[in-house]
């Protein structure tokens, strides 16, 4: 399904513009128009479906649920969702966003935000294929472990305190009345409809600058930055060479999918594994897009303190694998 934007991609870039594949100039303004059509797309279909969604459920009662459970179920939870849910870091940011308007705790959203980008059921295909079961399954825990860790870490430091206030989109004046006088009420499919699309144009009109910015960025680095530029600096395994993978591949957006193959050809080019673990798991689950985004709910500080933890998180992995491997 995806492919569809690959193909948009190769006829503008190609075919209209007439440029030839070699070209920097078409590498990066392929990657561009196939990454920022991809992730509007997604922003549409999921904004839409979770509003829609959302305004036929009662999010007190979900929130009320997890918060009955033990805080560490929630993050477990949190985190095996997000293993499950097929969503860049991008895709990711509408359910964090849903998860922060229901007043489900900071730390269980964090949990989900961590743990999405990095596994998904494409990349478990592929990285088994590559690199075999035993890593595989590795990485799948090491990516809850992460998303559960997040969690506990931001609930620590009361980390909801650094959110920006999110505006509660009404449904109408007269819904409101009713759903005050029947706790009950479901609003019907054309009230959902209307709630879901003013949700969408609430959030995109916040983000859809900030996206173009930073696949911008990412588009790049991607035609210019050549792979020999990574192996020839990280290659030999020093300690910094991990954190430093991490920094590099975070302005480098893609998803699992299309990162996987190119952590294939690092690896053969005599990358460490722990440190094309470390550089992958910051291209797919810390890109600059995101980072835009999450700007628009997030406090400075906020997203420091994310930043920092994305980047110890995805250091020790490389190390431990380093060290394993």
């Amino acid at each position: 399904m995806l492919g569809i934007f690959t193909k948009l991609a190769d006829w503008m870039t190609y075919d209209l513009f007439g440029m030839s594949p070699e070209s920097h100039l078409a590498q990066s303004l392929h990657f561009f128009i196939e990454d920022v059509t991809k992730i509007y797309a997604l922003l549409l279909v999921l904004i839409y479906v979770i509003g829609f969604l959302r305004a036929g459920m009662n999010t007190e009662k979900i929130r009320q649920h997890l918060e009955g459970k033990h805080r560490f179920v929630g993050y477990l939870l949190a985190a095996l969702f997000g293993a499950i849910t097929p969503f860049c870091s991008c895709s990711s940011i509408p359910l964090f966003l849903a998860f922060t308007q229901a007043r489900i705790p900071i730390g269980i959203t964090m949990a989900f935000l961590v743990t999405s980008p990095m596994i998904n059921e494409v990349a478990v295909v592929l990285l088994g294929g590559t690199l075999g079961i035993g890593f595989t399954a590795t990485y799948i825990t090491l990516g809850i472990v992460a998303g559960v860790l997040a969690g506990m870490l931001f609930d620590f430091i009361k980390a909801e305190r650094f959110l920006k206030p999110i505006e509660q989109k009404e449904m109408s004046e007269s819904t409101k009345e009713r759903l005050e006088q029947v706790a009950n009420y479901k609003p019907n499919r054309q009230e959902r409809h209307a709630y879901a699309v003013n949700e969408f144009k609430s959030v995109f009109s916040k983000i859809w600058l900030w996206v173009l910015i930073g696949v911008g960025a990412g588009a790049a680095l991607h035609g210019f930055v050549p792979e020999s530029v990574i192996t020839d600096n990280l290659g030999e395994g020093q300690w910094w060479s991990v954190p430093s993978a991490v920094l590099l591949g975070i302005p480098l957006y893609a998803n699992a999918s299309g990162v996987i193959p190119a952590i294939e050809s690092l690896l053969s080019k005599g990358l460490p594994i722990g440190t094309a673990l470390a550089f992958m798991m910051s291209v797919v689950a810390a890109s600059l897009p995101e980072f835009m985004m999450l700007k628009q709910v997030m406090k400075p500080r906020l997203l420091i303190i994310f930043f920092l933890t994305l980047l110890t998180m995805f250091s020790s992995a490389g190390w431990i694998f380093n060290l394993i491997y």
